[in-house]
């Protein structure tokens, strides 16, 4: 324990000019009497740790004493640090690891480099979540993150509907999606995805997997993905849209398949498009295309059709 904080001392130093006890003392979370004590044994071991006195004084490192990444660039420096997610690391425990690890850069960057951190922070900020939503961390999440980082097999049991299932898991690789947790994961020989909060039971195995070099999550991700997109759209509508509602109906449904509507749509002479939307129901294309207003209009199904007219008169009665 001692010699970890001991190193975590050379680095912060390494890191900034100079350093108070006090200031020492609250990022290492000990005493103050501690941090003398410590500068002590570093300066006696050959750490060349120096104490200004007076009210500005503070710790200080002489001599050159530092390990230096001359190699990089500042674009590359910053975009080092645009790799760290805290919310994502600290769901997964391990935000220590990763603040060590950014910490160990940071004292090995050139002097002109140490702002790096600072400047890709204040300039890209990632907010998982979409809107409205309270971010809930799967309680499993952690235990599941170690076996995908030691490529440990996983004894699991998944809720799937009303009943639960057993599965021996290979955990390739997680994913985050608008504050979703997913596991990628070898099932027998299928690669199969696994929402983390729905997961019962996880156990880790004793034994490890051989990971297969040729796995590419982020491929696997963008395929699993748009292959779930097209899935889920198994009904057919009919609308007209005017220019306005055709600009804006790939932010109402789905982006892919209302630009591959809109595209083969035949235009009219008044500049409307009458398109056959993909949509998952009528349930949610009634949800989605009511947002557009006069600005769409379906055609077909008479079912859905019907349900716009009832909205209609509805708001007729309501504002007059």
């Amino acid at each position: 324990m001692r010699a970890a904080r001991l190193i975590k001392m050379v680095l912060l130093l390494q890191s900034r000019p100079s350093m108070t006890a006090a200031e020492l003392a609250t990022e290492l979370e000990v005493s103050e009497r501690t941090i003398t004590r410590d500068a002590l044994a570093l300066s006696e071991a050959g750490v060349p740790v120096y104490a200004d006195r007076g009210r500005s004084g503070g710790y200080r490192l002489v001599g050159g004493y530092r390990t230096r990444l001359t190699g990089l660039a500042r674009g590359e420096a910053e975009a080092l640090f645009l790799s760290g997610l805290p919310g994502a690391l600290r769901d997964m425990g391990l935000e220590d690891a990763a603040s060590a690890a950014r910490l160990k850069v940071s004292a090995a960057l050139l002097p002109s480099l140490r702002d790096a951190p600072d400047s890709a922070a204040q300039r890209f900020h990632l907010d998982a979540p979409g809107w409205y939503q309270e971010p809930e961390t799967p309680e499993l999440l952690p235990s599941i993150a170690e076996a995908v980082w030691d490529d440990r097999m996983l004894s699991a049991r998944y809720r799937r509907g009303d009943r639960e299932v057993e599965r021996e898991l290979a955990p390739y690789g997680l994913v985050l999606k608008a504050g979703v947790w997913y596991l990628c994961a070898r099932s027998g020989t299928a690669f199969r995805t696994y929402r983390v909060d729905r997961f019962a039971a996880v156990a880790l195995a004793g034994e490890r997997f051989v990971r297969d070099e040729a796995f590419d999550l982020p491929a696997y991700w963008a395929d699993r993905s748009a292959e779930f997109a097209r899935s889920i759209l198994r009904g057919r509508i009919v609308v007209r849209l005017t220019e306005a509602g055709a600009r804006r109906l790939p932010y109402v449904t789905d982006r892919a398949a209302a630009e591959e509507a809109l595209a083969a749509g035949a235009r009219d002479a008044e500049g409307r498009v009458t398109a056959t939307l993909p949509v998952e129901s009528e349930e949610i294309a009634f949800a989605q295309l009511l947002t557009l207003g006069a600005e769409a209009e379906v055609l077909a199904p008479d079912t859905l059709r019907a349900r716009f007219a009832e909205a209609a008169r509805g708001l007729v009665e309501l504002y007059g």
